[in-house]
């Protein structure tokens, strides 16, 4: 499988609530920033992942602007995603237009990802045009 079809496959496993820690780097360098969490480190994404597949269902994942490059063992990806998701814990849907982009490595002739950043963009027009808010 190229990068490309690393990243469907993701939102695949997503949508059918399967294991997602599979499809990283088994490394302390890999990361995963999500709308609500900071992951660092294999086992910190790994844990994660557990938790929210355990206390999510109903996923929903559109891409609509996937992008994917590679060279060599590297490979990079941009997309827009809506998705929702319903939260087990809370008994509440939640939805967003989200921005995803990562990296990934091939490793043993597989696509893993090594960094993943999962954001919502600014909603207020002023942030968006107007530079940085401290």
């Amino acid at each position: 499988m190229d990068a490309a079809g690393t990243v469907r496959a993701y939102y695949d496993a997503l949508r059918a609530g399967e294991p997602l820690y599979p499809f990283f780097h088994e490394a302390e360098t890999t990361v995963k920033f999500g709308i609500g969490e900071t992951l660092r480190g294999y086992e910190a994404v790994r844990e994660g992942l557990r938790d929210q597949t355990a206390t999510t269902s109903d996923w929903e994942v559109e891409s609509s602007d996937l992008v994917v490059g590679a060279d060599g063992p590297s490979a990079w990806f941009a997309d827009r995603v809506f998705m929702g998701w319903t939260d087990e814990t809370r008994d509440e849907r939640l939805e967003f237009d989200t921005r995803w982009s990562g990296s990934l490595r091939r490793v043993d002739d597989e696509w893993a990802f090594t960094g993943m950043h999962v954001s919502c963009p600014v909603r207020d027009p002023e942030r968006a045009t107007g530079g940085v808010t401290r």
